[in-house]
């Protein structure tokens, strides 16, 4: 399995050294100071799980790797339409793009089934922009519950969770799924195949959508604005719209609103 990492910062980083510590063939594609540590002294994962070194190949160039059966977008979503010379060199006629995103990915109404089925959101694809570069064919999905940042180049600090949840627009469990998944969990990470990835995308939009703004606007952690009756009234209003949102949609979290609070 080749699998060329697009983006190899924090998680892309990570990934790619659990990939090739349990022996896929891994690229990794990034810049600057920290293309040179990873080249230099390989990718160092500081882990409450155990730490380990893995020596992926590292590249500023995408067409020195050619293409992969894999692409682990390491992007953030803003830069994919203009991502195009950057994953051209890595694609075949099968390759599928992990897109390792939050918030609601430019696939979503693809194959999706009912009303909306093949809709183009403009939000999060201006123009087809993004659809132009990575064709929603080719796209698995991927909801990230693992917490890592980059401690300084080359080194990341795993700070807690392995959970990659993925899957396919069409919800079926595909055999590149299946594949990926494999060689994730060899590598020491948890990789469920969804049967419908879009209820983890809510789950996952259930905080981001709340938390984050508020503890920018507060200053204050999870825990406090958790704790203060004027926060968590405002967070709460907030999951419940976005709840109300998904179910419009037919997804549901499978998380009541308090038991989020309560694991926040």
């Amino acid at each position: 399995m080749k699998v060329a990492v697009l983006g190899a910062g924090a998680i892309g980083a990570y990934v790619g050294a659990a990939l090739h510590r349990a022996g896929a063939d891994v690229h990794l594609i990034a810049r600057g100071p920290h293309l040179a540590a990873m080249r230099q002294y390989g990718v160092q994962v500081r882990s409450p799980r155990g730490d380990f070194t893995a020596h992926p190949h590292a590249t500023d160039d995408p067409a020195e790797v050619g293409p992969a059966d894999y692409v682990f977008l390491g992007l953030k979503a803003n830069s994919y339409a203009a991502c195009g010379p950057l994953i051209e060199p890595l694609l075949h006629g099968s390759t599928a793009v992990v897109a390792a995103q939050n918030g609601i990915p430019w696939w979503y109404f693809h194959r999706h089934g009912g009303p909306h089925d093949g809709r183009r959101l403009e939000s999060v694809d201006p123009d087809g922009a993004v659809s132009a570069v990575l064709a929603p064919e080719r796209a698995v999905g991927c909801v990230v519950y693992a917490a890592t940042e980059l401690a300084q180049p080359g080194v990341v600090r795993h700070v807690e969770g392995t959970r990659f949840s993925i899957g396919e627009p069409d919800r079926s469990v595909s055999a590149r799924c299946l594949a990926l998944s494999e060689a994730m969990r060899a590598g020491g990470l948890k990789c469920p195949v969804e049967p419908d990835l879009r209820n983890d995308i809510w789950l996952k939009l259930l905080g981001n959508i709340s938390f984050n703004p508020i503890s920018a606007l507060a200053r204050a952690t999870m825990r406090q604005m958790c704790r203060h009756g004027g926060t968590r009234q405002v967070i709460e209003t907030m999951m419940t719209e976005t709840l109300t949102v998904a179910a419009a949609l037919g997804c549901e979290s499978g998380v009541s609103i308090e038991r989020r609070l309560a694991g926040a």
